[in-house]
């Protein structure tokens, strides 16, 4: 399961997709990146790995949703990654990201996106 609440524009937005193993595999095979040919020799230098495509998903995800508490974030990347020792990697990870802000909304962060 992933849940997605951000707004677009004013209107608030919560949305929770169900996903079955045959939906995840499918998603997986839309991360494998085809260069185009005039950037195959940048290709070559420095390949696309599953970490750094999880990574640009997680930042993705945050953007686009703007703010995310902590225990969301978490459970909508343990979904990503399938394991809770995977998401948890990341959420540190976006701790340590020029482009996230990390405040405390009571009992739980909040990490919100910043432009």
């Amino acid at each position: 399961m992933l849940r997605i609440r951000g707004s677009i524009g004013d209107w608030p937005v919560d949305l929770t997709l169900e996903m079955d193993d045959g939906d995840w595999a499918r998603l997986g095979a839309q991360l494998q990146v085809t260069q185009p040919e005039a950037s195959a020799a940048a290709a070559t230098a420095k390949p696309v790995n599953q970490d750094d495509a999880l990574w640009q998903i997680t930042k993705d995800l945050l953007r686009k949703a703007g703010q995310l508490s902590g225990p969301d974030l978490l459970e909508q990347l343990e979904g990503l990654t399938g394991s809770a020792a995977s998401g948890k990697r990341l959420l540190v990870r976006l701790r340590h990201c020029a482009e996230v802000k990390v405040t405390s909304g009571g009992d739980t962060p909040l990490y919100s996106w910043i432009e």
